[in-house]
Order: C-alpha cells, then structure tokens, then sequence
C-alpha cells in the first residue's frame, strides 16, 4: 500500500543555483548532499515537514542519453514544467517577501476557486503555484489544489 509521495524530482540546469534559491530564497533545508562519482544526489525539503523532499536533479544527468537531455533542458528552461504547489496561509505576505528578495513572479496573487494563488518560477524556469487554499466552509469547495 502507498502511503504518501517521499520525494519528487525537479530538474535543474545548476545544482548549485538551484540549492541558493531553495535555501536562501524558499527557506528550504538541505536533507541529502551526497556525491557518488559523478552524480550528486541533492534534496531539499520544507522544514518541519520531513516527509517530502524535492530531488534537485540535473538535465544532463545519469540515465539521460545526449537527445533526451538536450529536449528536457529545452523543456525546463522554457519554463513549461510546472514542478509543485506550495502551500502558504497568507499568499499575498509571502508573495511580497519573495518578491523582495529577487524571486522571479510571473502571475501576482488572483483570487481562485481553491484559494489566492501566485505563480513564480526557479532560476531554472521551472514554475510553482504558491497557494493560500480557501478554507472548506467558505463555498462547499474542498480546498483542492489546483496549478
């Protein structure tokens, strides 16, 4: 039986770009850094919830061969893989602290169905949902997430 998601994979052209952002932007948490050979294992998580890691993981990496490595990085960098929804109980606060330390925003908090949503992108071009979900009494929705 499947009892949750441990970690999911974002792809990223810099491991070290990628890291600085999570870490000094996000407020993320290293929870893996380890090297083995040529491949660096690197994941990062929210802390507090150490159930869920976010795998910061290379285009060019193992078990991509030249074309599909070439495709994928054309993929992330045009910023077409949406990588997550990040929860937040104020999106409007968050979205102005992100905003003020460089994060690159390219939707501004809109009210939605599911809650205040914004949408921001990593130095990579991946792109997040940075959602305030509405509470569950307030239009018989369930709060589900949507990106």
């Amino acid at each position: 039986m499947i009892k949750g998601i441990a970690i999911t994979t974002v792809w990223t052209t810099d491991q070290e770009r990628s890291l600085a952002f999570f870490t000094e932007k996000l407020g993320f948490e290293v929870r893996t850094d380890a090297t083995m050979g040529d491949f660096r294992w690197l994941t990062v998580g929210v802390p507090g919830q150490p159930d869920m890691e976010y795998s910061l993981m290379r285009t060019d990496g193992p078990g991509l061969d030249p074309e599909s490595s070439k495709a994928l990085t054309e993929l992330v960098t045009k910023g077409v893989l949406g990588a997550g929804v990040l929860r937040t109980d104020d999106c409007r606060a968050e979205y102005e602290r992100l905003r003020g330390l460089g994060v690159d925003f390219v939707q501004e908090p809109q009210e939605r169905p599911y809650g205040v949503e914004a949408i921001l992108r990593d130095p990579t071009g991946n792109w997040y949902s940075l959602t305030q979900r509405r509470d569950s009494g307030d239009s018989g929705d369930s709060g589900g997430e949507v990106g």
